[in-house]
């Protein structure tokens, strides 16, 4: 399965083609692919070769993306393909991110009836690998589900390394997206990821004004596990909203990267000192960490969390105790999704 991809050019000097889709331009021989790996020359068209293939499929918890201000305790369908246009050394999904890897075939239309048959489900994340090399698919089906039902949710985890047209051109038909920002560095970036910082910046920017938005940044030991570095972090996003969630995550050697696992003081420190500048700092993948909501007003939980499953204790973006505005997103309470009793698990 595949279909003729958006954004590129044919080159007026050669052959080849010129990949539009992200910052790295890809100038592709006749039967070859991109960083990527998954868009191709075939014919002097650029086909994409991933569309509608899948190597992973999940009902996953909202959390789990991580999203914790978009409809928390409930669960999403969570789809991926293999491709990726980073080239990470630490990378926790090379299996597909990294290498073509056993699919199946769905088409952009049966998506639908498989997020309904789901009870608690509230839409579908493109996750795992690098959602926007499966750009065509997601867009495809995003339209179509949107078109469908309004609020069924599209949501995506992604690296953020898009260019600004085609990224605007999708973000209509998203709710949430979580963006990495692996560094705040971006020699960095160059040479443990083979990317830009930049771009990954322009989308965070772009999305911050077009749908809900969460960041991710996995601390690396020796790498970007500096306080210095998560304060910068924190005070870039502080100036587009300091109600922007920020999470730190623990690296654990993967891949091609062999250093010690991060230091789980050095990720507390970090986001005590994050929260200086942003009012919603979490630790995902460490035992024992609090990663419950509170209010920034008066300090009263709002969230409470427990293996990535989340249950609110209020039911409507603010504080019942002080009144503040909370950036939350909370589930219809008219539909059939119900919250989560953390106690029952």
């Amino acid at each position: 399965m595949s279909k003729t991809a958006l954004y590129w050019e044919k080159d007026t000097q050669s052959e080849k083609i010129r990949c539009l889709l992200c910052p790295h331009r890809c100038l592709i021989g006749s039967g070859k692919t991109g960083i990527c790996r998954v868009r191709k020359n075939i014919g002097q068209n650029l086909v994409a070769t991933n569309y509608g293939k899948l190597t992973a499929i999940a009902l996953d918890p909202i959390e789990k993306k991580p999203l914790y201000h978009f409809k928390p305790g409930t669960d999403i369908l969570s789809v991926g393909t293999y491709g990726c246009n980073m080239r990470c050394l630490f990378c926790q999904n090379h299996h597909i991110s990294q290498q073509e890897a056993p699919t199946i075939n769905l088409e952009a239309s049966a998506l639908l009836p498989l997020i309904r048959r789901y009870k608690n489900n509230i839409g579908i994340a493109f996750t795992y690998n690098e959602p926007l090399m499966w750009y065509e698919y997601i867009y495809d089906a995003a339209q179509a589900i949107k078109k469908e039902d309004k609020n069924i949710s599209v949501v995506l985890v992604t690296n953020g390394y898009i260019n600004p047209e085609p990224f605007a051109a999708l973000l209509p038909y998203i709710d949430a997206v979580n963006i990495d920002l692996k560094f705040f560095n971006n020699n960095s970036y160059r040479r443990l990821c083979g990317a830009g910082l930049n771009g990954v910046l322009a989308a965070v920017e772009t999305a911050a004004r077009h749908c809900h938005l969460e960041v991710t940044t996995l601390m690396i030991t020796g790498e970007n596990d500096s306080e210095e570095e998560i304060v910068a972090t924190a005070k870039y996003l502080s100036e587009i909203s300091p109600d922007i969630p920020l999470h730190l995550s623990r690296y654990y050697p993967a891949y091609k990267f062999n250093r010690a696992a991060t230091d789980p003081k050095k990720i507390f420190a970090a986001r005590e000192a994050a929260k200086q500048y942003l009012n919603y700092v979490y630790v995902g993948n460490i035992p024992g960490g609090d990663a419950d909501t509170y209010c920034p007003g008066c300090g009263k939980k709002l969230v409470a969390r427990k293996n990535y499953y989340g249950q609110p204790l209020i039911d409507k973006a603010a504080c019942d105790r002080c009144g503040h505005k909370i950036p939350l997103i909370l589930a219809d309470e008219k539909s059939s999704i119900g919250k989560r009793d953390l106690n029952s698990d």
